[in-house]
């Protein structure tokens, strides 16, 4: 619990709710470090197996970051989401 309030810490007030859906390659391209991170988390988990072990792979988040943010630097007015389905699928 105190780790997930750490991370959050250094999101802005108004940063309570992030709707991936709406954000495009290029708002994530250009986001700050710690909220680039917390999407790659969340992208990792929401494509893992439902039978997945509950192991945090950094080398694989790692690897699909740089992939995305390929594929974002080409594609800057698509979907984070139709990147990621591209991408970490």
């Amino acid at each position: 619990m105190l780790v997930a309030a750490a991370m959050l810490a250094p999101l802005p007030l108004k940063a309570q709710q992030l709707d991936l859906s709406t954000v495009t390659c290029k708002d994530f391209v250009t986001s700050d470090k710690d909220t680039i991170g917390l999407i790659l988390m969340w992208i990792e988990g929401f494509y893992a197996s439902q039978d997945a072990k509950p192991i945090v792979d950094f080398d694989k988040m790692k690897q699909n970051g740089g992939k995305l943010g390929e594929y974002c630097g080409k594609n800057p007015s698509h979907s984070l989401i139709t990147a990621a389905d591209d991408v970490v699928k």
